[in-house]
């Protein structure tokens, strides 16, 4: 395994793993015998960065969530887990009624949410502190100034370690930490958006903005990444649930473009050159890019993630790079 740090104070920054599991359907769809097969050999791998959130997974049996951290919590406890695995999680997207979603009826930001949420969220994870704490989606019902200074407040009392945005505007990010800076507090440090090999459409309306995707790393977001190196991008669905290797599973109409076909076809001539499988390139193509990106990836049995454990260990070579970049 490889690890890199996320976040800049001494008080809160960690080292994680290169390649984060995430947990989204531990204890709803992916039972718990699995789940817990899945956790020990990431564990066992040297996998130190696991990601939930407090919604996962509430679209499975209708209800609020919380399956996900719950199943961590006694993972947990039955392994004897503390600090050396960081355990991100969010906040602001969970259903605040059984039968709703987070487009019609989220939880939010405001500061009453945060607080409450943050805790519940601590006591089903089993923690004293949360390492990562993600806004999981914007709530523009908010004033921004409220939602920082609830956040600031939850790092200072020690119950947060880190912030992170997740489906934020790229203005909307640069806003926050403006807000916190002059404050004095701490800003996000960690945004996590959809990233991957493929370029996707940024103009296609979502549940969340009519003006496209907020979901997505796309061009503003990735420039911002680039003048603020001391952020760190954690790309989720980076291998475009099962796409790029299964043909029951097709593209979605968004990555519909005329680079497409071109990438796919390097993609696949990489995968051959090194005896990789293309999920595994594209992997490794995120994590050692000059934008680097920690793939979180998700998986429902072992051989899923032992697959993706191999990209860490796959090192493209520039000429490699170049073609899949197409600059060569």
């Amino acid at each position: 395994m490889r690890y890199r740090t996320i976040g800049t104070d001494p008080a809160t920054r960690r080292e994680v793993s290169v390649l984060s599991l995430g947990a989204m359907l531990f204890g709803s769809a992916t039972d718990e015998a699995t789940s817990y097969a899945i956790l020990d050999r990431y564990v066992e791998a040297g996998g130190t960065f696991v990601d939930t959130s407090d919604n996962y997974a509430f679209w499975v049996d209708g209800s609020q969530g919380g399956q996900s951290e719950e199943l961590l919590g006694r993972w947990r406890r039955s392994r004897g887990v503390g600090t050396e695995i960081v355990v991100a999680t969010k906040l602001g997207a969970r259903p605040l009624a059984p039968g709703t979603s987070y487009t019609d009826n989220a939880e939010g930001l405001s500061a009453k949410v945060l607080r409450e949420s943050a805790e519940r969220s601590r006591e089903r994870l089993g923690v004293d502190r949360l390492d990562l704490l993600y806004a999981h989606i914007e709530d523009r019902t908010v004033p921004l100034e409220e939602t920082v200074g609830a956040f600031g407040e939850l790092v200072a009392e020690g119950t947060v370690g880190l912030l992170g945005a997740s489906n934020h505007r790229a203005w909307r990010v640069e806003r926050a930490r403006a807000l916190a800076a002059a404050a004095g507090l701490p800003g996000y440090e960690v945004l996590q958006y959809h990233h991957s090999y493929l370029h996707r459409r940024p103009d296609l309306p979502s549940a969340l903005d009519p003006d496209g995707d907020p979901g997505s790393a796309g061009a503003d977001l990735l420039s911002y990444l680039r003048a603020e190196p001391d952020l760190a991008l954690v790309a989720y669905s980076p291998l475009l649930k099962g796409s790029y290797a299964r043909p029951d599973k097709p593209l979605d109409p968004a990555y519909d473009l005329p680079s497409t076909p071109r990438r796919l076809a390097t993609l696949r001539e990489v995968a051959a050159e090194t005896g990789a499988t293309v999920n595994q390139v594209v992997l490794a193509w995120l994590i050692g890019a000059e934008l680097p990106a920690i793939p979180l990836v998700g998986a429902s049995s072992v051989a899923q993630l032992d697959e993706s454990l191999a990209a860490v260990d796959l090192d493209l070579t520039p000429e490699q790079r170049a073609r899949l970049d197409g600059t060569w």
